[in-house]
């Protein structure tokens, strides 16, 4: 950031790897009289002038509203359902924002005891594959092997619970993910995930550019959608990818259809 201020930036795009430096670097861009947009993840109180994401509650909706469809195509829906959730990691605002989301479709049914939920201390991965497996195998020792649908948040920890359930010799299960990953898509492909977050990348870093010109033009910046923590906040709205859309990764250049539709996995590409 000092190096880019240095070379007279007047708008630094800022993708914090922790809020702590992401507050700090925005506190020091400020000082120096130039502008931060928050890209992806947001600074929760910082000074940025704008934050340019996916709406990540809306992402924890498609999660929750994507388990549920999927246990009610397997005929589970009705017989009172063992859920288990692997959060991402508990410092990370956005993971908070994804079980938000997520908590508003399931939360009512956990409270109604349509379904059940799977618990095993603390859920919150770190977005650790590795820390997802050791929670999930937990869960199935408590509750006999019987879990019915989980709800992962991301296609990494999807894929720990994966490796899991082959590991104990079960079959597939209603099963959420999100980043729309060659693996996540080739799991979706295998029956072994439902579905899968698809947050377009171009679009993401096309409407951070587009705020960035227009704020050192002096112009409006386009596609505002409203306040998020105080920052205006312009907010995508992300695609839930299943076997029958999956082929919009490819369209649109997000996937190449080589790195899911090889190996073991061509046989499912049509």
């Amino acid at each position: 950031a000092q190096q880019c201020l240095a070379q007279g930036a007047k708008v630094i795009l800022l993708d914090q790897l922790d809020p702590i430096s992401g507050a700090s670097i925005t506190n020091l861009v400020v000082s120096r009289g130039a502008k931060v947009i928050d890209y992806d993840r947001l600074v929760v109180g910082s000074k940025a002038s704008y934050y340019v994401s996916f709406d990540n509650k809306v992402v924890g909706k498609l999660q929750g509203k994507g388990l549920v469809a999927a246990l009610k195509a397997r005929g589970k829906y009705s017989s009172h359902p063992v859920i288990a959730e692997l959060n991402g990691d508990i410092k990370d605002n956005n993971a908070k924002l994804f079980k938000s989301g997520y908590d508003s479709i399931l939360n009512p049914l956990y409270k109604s005891g349509t379904f059940k939920k799977a618990t095993a201390g603390d859920q919150w991965t770190e977005w650790s594959a590795t820390k997802a497996r050791t929670i999930f195998d937990q869960m199935l020792a408590r509750n006999a092997n019987k879990i019915d649908g989980v709800l992962a948040a991301n296609d990494g920890l999807a894929g720990a619970v994966v490796a899991s359930l082959k590991a104990h010799g079960l079959k597939s299960i209603p099963l959420t993910g999100q980043d729309a990953t060659p693996t996540g898509v080739q799991f979706i492909l295998a029956g072994w995930q439902s579905g899968t977050v698809y947050k377009s990348v171009r679009r993401e870093a096309n409407a951070a550019a587009a705020a960035a010109i227009a704020i050192i033009k002096k112009k409006p910046v386009p596609g505002v959608t409203g306040k998020l923590s105080g920052t205006k906040s312009i907010l995508l709205t992300p695609v839930w990818i299943t076997k029958s859309n999956y082929k919009r990764l490819f369209t649109e250049g997000f996937l190449k259809r080589s790195q899911v539709c090889n190996g073991t996995y061509a046989k499912y590409c049509k």
